[in-house]
């Protein structure tokens, strides 16, 4: 068997009047993110997760802010990508564990939507993914509240 491990991280800026989309869940909050594409900072993590696992480079190749057919995108796209990228080099997917930095809002009553959206669309198991939440205890852009961040963590197996 081999094994690969991915690392993937997103960050964006937060701002009055946006829409706040994480794990392909609209969260209501005054905020949301400043993007390109929807700005899902949980699935563009696990975008670069499993294409840096594969080394196959980043999101922003695969997906250039400078092409305006990604404006707004909505990032499913995006991990569905990654995912027939992944499935065509024999490779699935062992577990993800990935986690969402802001300072608020809590985000615990939205993370088993976020899993099961994530599981569906990579077609896995729910108890394959690992979705936390953390703040920064107001330190800094994120724990003033003017940025989120994502990270994540994946295993693929062959």
């Amino acid at each position: 068997m081999i094994n690969r491990i991915g690392f993937g991280h997103d960050v964006h800026q937060l701002i009055e009047g946006n829409s706040l989309i994480i794990g392909g869940v609209s969260i209501p909050y005054y905020k949301g993110v400043r993007a390109f594409s929807d700005g899902d900072v949980l699935y563009h993590s696990i975008v670069d997760a499993i294409l840096g696992s594969l080394s196959i480079g980043d999101i922003g190749q695969y997906f250039p802010s400078n092409n305006n057919k990604w404006k707004g995108a909505d990032s499913q796209i995006f991990l569905e990508h990654a995912n027939g990228l992944m499935i065509k080099k024999g490779y699935s997917i062992n577990n993800i564990d990935s986690t969402v930095i802001l300072q608020e809002p809590k985000l615990r009553p939205y993370t088993i939507s976020m899993r099961k959206n994530i599981a569906r669309l990579l077609n896995i198991d729910i108890n394959q993914i690992s979705i936390k939440a953390t703040t920064t205890d107001k330190m800094g852009y994120i724990g003033n509240n003017e940025g989120i961040a994502a990270t994540t963590i994946i295993l693929l197996s062959k």
